[in-house]
């Protein structure tokens, strides 16, 4: 079963929702806002999508010009880069898809079409 990590209010995340409804992929969602993945579990997701960790961050976000994690960014080892990703969901681009062995990580619909169909 996926692990959809996401957030009700998210456009992105309503299209990608649409997608594997549409295709009848089951899934359990989970609110990114409420539950962020682990450190652990996002360490996981960037092998398994095969993205780098800062691809991770959801650069559009307010929380991401607040904190000035652009800035911050090179300065951060990977471990400090995990610790604040796991602190909220909102640093983190969405949706993220997991089924423990493939993962993406926002919303593509070739990409999804190709992972998860």
């Amino acid at each position: 079963m996926l692990k959809f990590y996401g957030y009700k209010k998210c456009d992105t995340c309503r299209k990608a929702e649409k997608f594997l409804q549409e295709a009848g992929i089951n899934y359990e969602f989970v609110d990114i806002t409420e539950n962020p993945p682990t450190a652990e579990e996002l360490a996981a997701i960037t092998e398994r999508a095969n993205v780098s960790l800062h691809k991770l961050f959801n650069t559009s976000g307010v929380q991401y010009r607040e904190l000035k994690i652009k800035v911050r960014l090179p300065a951060l080892s990977q471990r400090e880069i995990l610790a604040l990703l796991a602190s909220s969901g909102r640093l983190i681009k969405r949706p993220l898809v997991t089924d423990g062995k493939r993962a993406t990580v926002g919303f593509n619909a070739e990409q999804f079409a190709a992972v998860w169909r």
